[in-house]
């Protein structure tokens, strides 16, 4: 498959709406994205208290 191929493909399905479930809600997938990171960014903090 070329890459023209693959780009057309994915502009018919990006016109068409194609993608977006009904039970995807962006702020709840947005705020635990968010929740994750910062408790990474905790954990990581804590491992590196010599700096």
């Amino acid at each position: 498959m070329s890459i023209h191929g693959t780009a057309a493909q994915l502009a018919t399905l990006a016109a068409e709406g194609g993608g977006n479930h009904e039970s995807l809600q962006p702020i709840i997938t947005g705020g635990g994205a968010f929740l994750v990171l910062m408790l990474l960014l905790w954990i990581t903090t804590r491992f590196n208290r010599d700096r």
